[in-house]
């Protein structure tokens, strides 16, 4: 098994140092475009990050199960060296991208994630605002395992790829060289993502590299200030609900479906999906005639002769 780091776990002093600078430069220059901090929220934010430590900690336990029988069933095997780590650092961020996009395509997916975009801030605690059923991303990396790499090492990538995306929360930094605009993630990218406009929904997933979605067609750049939060905000601070508030909506609308079709749609279907209407009955013309009535014929009229000025002019 190969010795690695827990990437998170070393960097949350850095989390803290830079939090405090974020909200020092806030206070001291602030902007008031930008969405800043409120209490409440970032407390929230806090919480949620708090919490996933803890439940993250009880799914690895199935999770790394099901990853270590594949990992044995497997022949192949990626060694952990220095030329193999950026290699797996790079299939993890391309699994990361799908995953990402599929959390916010399929509904019983993205009431996971839901929770992360639930802030109607965009600052560097909405990074630590984590869901706490993240159950349903393992199944995205298979692959990796499959194709010989250690969950270790798999955990490993994964970790460095949420510590990444901590600096990109951000209202603080406009823009990145234009090179590293293009390749990788950025505050700019990423305020795209967290926007709730119809023209940024559903937009740059990338985690590291933004270039998966300059590839797969749903790269959108920033040209105008971003609404942070969902199209419908939930208002609420409390954590439990704010984990939870999109399965309750999916349980109430599974029991008030009309047919079996419509609940796989409530539950697999995308988030903002609706059963088609019905379609109004057709009349098949089988009702009893009314009474006919027949056109009465329009009067006749006889000309009058022609005067015999008129007879003389023709």
């Amino acid at each position: 098994m190969p010795n690695l780091p827990d990437v998170v776990v070393w960097s949350i002093p850095a989390f803290v140092l830079l939090t405090v600078i974020e909200m020092i430069s806030v206070r001291v220059h602030p902007d008031e475009d930008a969405a800043g901090y409120e209490v409440k929220d970032a407390a929230t934010s806090v919480g949620m990050g708090l919490g996933s430590l803890f439940f993250d900690f009880l799914w690895k336990i199935p999770i790394v199960a099901v990853y270590t029988a594949l990992y044995e069933l497997t022949p192949l095997r990626v060694p952990v060296l220095w030329w193999t780590v950026p290699l797996m650092l790079l299939g993890q961020d391309f699994f990361y991208y799908w995953s990402h996009r599929g959390h916010h395509v399929i509904r019983i997916l993205w009431a996971c994630h839901v929770v992360h975009h639930s802030s109607r801030k965009f600052n560097l605690t909405t990074a630590l605002r984590q869901p706490w059923t993240s159950l349903t991303v393992w199944p995205f990396y298979v692959p990796l395992v499959a194709v010989g790499v250690h969950p270790a090492a798999l955990a490993f990538c994964s970790s460095a790829n949420l510590v990444y995306q901590f600096w990109i929360h951000t209202e603080r930094i406009d823009k990145m060289p234009r090179w590293f605009e293009f390749v990788f993630n950025t505050p700019s990218h990423h305020r795209v993502h967290h926007a709730s406009q119809g023209g940024y929904l559903d937009r740059n997933f990338g985690g590291i590299l933004i270039v998966w979605d300059r590839l797969f067609g749903s790269f959108v750049a920033e040209t105008e200030r971003p609404v942070y939060g969902l199209t419908k905000n939930i208002n609420t601070f409390n954590p439990i609900k704010v984990a939870t508030h999109e399965y309750v909506a999916i349980v109430k609308d599974v029991k008030n479906a009309r047919s079996w079709r419509e609940r796989a749609g409530r539950v697999f279907g995308g988030p903002g999906w609706q059963p088609s209407p019905t379609p109004e009955p057709v009349t098949t013309g089988t009702s009893e005639p009314g009474p006919t009535t027949t056109p009465e014929p329009a009067p006749t009229t006889t000309p009058e002769p022609a005067s015999a000025e008129g007879s003389a002019a023709a």
